[in-house]
């Protein structure tokens, strides 16, 4: 799934989908994540396949993905503890694991410098996305933004707590929230990941949408299957 965005021809980014691949099971397809239970030696097959399908210039700078803001820069000689990576220039895959959390990938105007961030709602109050921005080292105005697939605000129910940590922020977050069961809210992730990026100053954001939760065939959800796999949302500077 090719990322809709008008970025410059050097720029390649996508997000995978579960379809096709080696896992069986409940992470049936093309997982991509090696800590959710899957066999590793179909998850090595699957990311042999994503590396040769789209020919890759390196393996990509895989995270240990821990909801917070650190931003790595490959190439990485370990797995480290962050949530975002940037990279200037070609050579290095910048990637994030989803499967209801929000992938955004980023790019400047010229194509010299790209960004992956994992933004679940504890990562996006606390300042992923300002964090991969900052670690770009370019004026807001010259950046891109694109919102991969992630839970919907349909089926994204959540506690008071969560509205709290953004208002307490950004009082207009008010309007990401609507109410729903007794005691619970559904909040829409893409629309405080656009408010968020539009606060910091890019205003130029582009993707969501979809959910997650209610795309079965095309997408692992742990909202929907607590036992499932991840896909994987790449963005590389080409030669």
């Amino acid at each position: 799934m090719h990322a809709d965005w008008p970025a410059p021809a050097r720029v390649r980014a996508l997000q995978t989908t579960r379809l096709g691949g080696t896992s069986a099971g409940p992470h049936a397809g093309f997982n991509l994540a090696g800590h959710c239970g899957d066999d590793p030696a179909a998850v090595a097959r699957n990311r042999a396949l994503l590396r040769q399908g789209l020919a890759l210039p390196a393996e990509p700078a895989w995270l240990n993905q821990v909801h917070g803001c650190a931003v790595a820069q490959p190439p990485l000689a370990d797995l480290p503890a962050a949530d975002a990576s940037v990279t200037q220039g070609p050579g290095q895959v910048c990637v994030v694991l989803t499967a209801d959390c929000l992938p955004v990938l980023f790019c400047d105007e010229d194509g010299s410098v790209v960004a992956a961030a994992h933004a679940g709602w504890r990562g996006l109050a606390g300042g992923v996305l300002e964090a991969s921005m900052a670690a770009m080292r370019r004026p807001p105005s010259r950046l891109l933004a694109w919102l991969g697939a992630a839970i919907g605000p349909g089926a994204f129910e959540v506690g008071p707590e969560v509205r709290e940590a953004f208002v307490a922020q950004d009082a207009d977050a008010m309007a990401c929230f609507a109410p729903g069961r007794p005691g619970k809210l559904q909040a829409d992730l893409y629309a405080l990941a656009r408010l968020r990026l539009r606060r910091a100053g890019l205003e130029r954001v582009y993707g969501g949408g979809l959910c997650t939760v209610d795309d079965a065939q095309r997408f692992y959800s742990f909202r929907r299957e607590p036992v499932c796999g991840r896909m994987a949302s790449l963005v590389w500077i080409s030669e």
